[in-house]
C-alpha cells in the first residue's frame, strides 16, 4: 500500500464495534488461549466442542447465508432454517439480511471499487477485513436487492434481535458446556474465541485468497478464482470462479471428486426431506463457459506463437466443430419427442 493510500486510508471513518471484535479475539487466541493450554491443558471434549461449534457456524453461513438466502439454490425446511438463523449470528459476521445484501452488491458489482464492498481492486488487506472496520463509499447495505428477505420473518426476527441472540450463542452455549464439564475459562477458550476466530478469517478468506491466486476456468474477466488450497478450510467454497458464473446452483465444486461438505451436506438433507429442489446449472452451459475460456487461452498463446496463422487455423476449427455441436444440441432440446419446446432456462448463468 503507498504512503498516499494508507494516508486516505487513516482519515476514514473508524467503525469501533468490529475493530475491537476482531483485535480482542484475535490477541486472547494468540496469547491467552495457548498460555492457559500451557499452564492447565485442554480435554478432547473441548477440542471437540470447538470443531463441533465451529462447524455448525461454517455451514450455517455456506449453506443458509450464501447458498441459501442470498442466492436461493434450494428450499429447506423450516428448522434448518431456524438452525441456520442461530448459528449464522453466532459467527458474527452481522446479520443475515445485511450478509445478504452486501454478497448480492458483490456479485452484481464484482471488481467495482466503488460498489463492490471486498472489491479486490482495492487491495489485499481491505477485502480481506478491512471493509468492516473503516468507512468505505459502500460499507452501507442498501436494502433494494433483498425485498424478499425483509419478508421473511425469521430472517427479520434475527436483524431485529442480533445482540441478544449473539450473546445467547457465543456466551451461553460455552458456559453451559463448560459447567457440565467442569471447566468454564478452558471451554469459553476454545468454542467461544478460537472458534470465532476461526470461524471469521476462513470466511474473509474467501473475499482476498478466493480473488487473487487460483485458476480461472469459466471466466477470465473477473477477479474470482478456483483455489484448491483454500477450499480445504472454507467448506467447499473455494470453488468461487464457477460459483461467480453459476451462481444459483447450490453446488461449488460440481464434480463428484470435488470436496465441497456444503454441497454433501445439501444433497445429504434432501434425502430426509429437510431440502428440496436444489438447483444446478445445465451442463451445457458449465461446458460452453469452460469451451470458450479455453479458446481465449488459446487465442492468446497463438499470438505470441511461431507459425501462427496455421495454429489459428486449426483453432477456428475447432471453434467452428464447437458451436456446431453446441447448436445441433439446442435443436434436440427445442424438439423432444415431436413436441416442441422453448430453449433451456439459462439457470445462473450470470455474473
Amino acid at each position: 500500500m503507498t504512503a498516499t493510500s494508507q494516508s486516505s486510508c487513516n482519515q476514514r471513518k473508524r467503525f469501533w464495534i468490529p475493530t475491537i471484535l476482531f483485535a480482542s479475539t484475535g490477541l486472547l487466541a494468540l496469547t491467552t488461549m495457548p498460555l492457559y493450554g500451557i499452564v492447565y491443558g485442554y480435554h478432547w471434549y473441548q477440542w471437540l466442542a470447538f470443531a463441533l461449534f465451529g462447524a455448525l457456524c461454517s455451514f450455517s453461513v455456506a449453506a443458509g447465508n450464501h447458498r441459501l438466502w442470498s442466492h436461493k439454490s434450494y428450499e429447506p425446511h423450516w428448522l434448518l432454517r431456524l438452525l441456520f438463523i442461530l448459528f449464522s449470528a453466532a459467527a458474527m459476521q452481522n446479520t443475515t439480511l445485511n450478509w445478504c445484501a452486501s454478497h448480492r452488491h458483490h456479485h452484481q458489482f464484482i471488481d467495482d471499487n466503488d460498489r463492490d464492498p471486498y472489491s479486490a481492486g482495492r487491495g489485499f488487506w481491505l477485502s480481506h477485513i478491512d471493509w468492516t472496520m473503516r468507512e468505505y463509499s459502500s460499507s452501507y447495505p442498501d436494502y433494494k436487492n433483498v425485498k424478499d428477505l425483509q419478508r421473511d420473518k425469521l430472517i427479520m426476527w434475527q436483524h431485529n434481535n442480533y445482540a441478544p441472540i449473539i450473546i445467547a450463542m457465543n456466551l451461553g452455549i460455552p458456559i453451559i458446556l463448560g459447567i457440565t464439564t467442569g471447566d468454564i475459562l478452558g471451554m469459553m477458550l476454545l468454542a467461544g474465541v478460537l472458534r470465532l476466530v476461526v470461524n471469521h478469517y476462513t470466511t474473509f478468506m474467501i473475499n482476498s485468497f478466493g480473488h487473487m491466486w487460483g485458476r480461472r476456468p469459466y471466466k477470465g474477466a473477473i477477479s474470482a478464482r478456483d483455489n484448491s488450497f483454500l477450499n480445504l478450510f472454507v467448506f467447499g467454497e473455494g470453488y468461487h470462479n464457477y460459483h461467480h458464473i453459476f451462481q444459483i446452483d447450490y453446488r461449488s465444486g460440481i464434480y463428484w471428486f470435488q470436496y465441497d461438505p456444503t454441497k454433501w451436506l445439501i444433497k445429504t438433507l434432501s434425502f430426509a426431506g429437510l431440502t428440496r429442489n436444489l438447483k444446478v446449472a445445465p451442463c451445457v452451459q458449465i461446458k460452453k463457459a469452460k469451451l470458450d475460456q479455453f479458446f481465449k487461452r488459446a487465442k492468446e498463446n497463438i499470438e505470441k506463437a511461431k507459425e501462427k496463422e496455421n495454429w489459428q487455423k486449426i483453432l477456428d476449427g475447432e471453434a467452428h466443430a464447437f458451436a456446431s455441436a453446441l447448436s445441433c444440441w439446442k435443436s434436440l432440446q427445442f424438439t423432444r419427442n415431436g413436441v416442441k419446446h422453448g430453449p433451456p432456462p439459462a439457470n445462473g448463468n450470470s455474473q
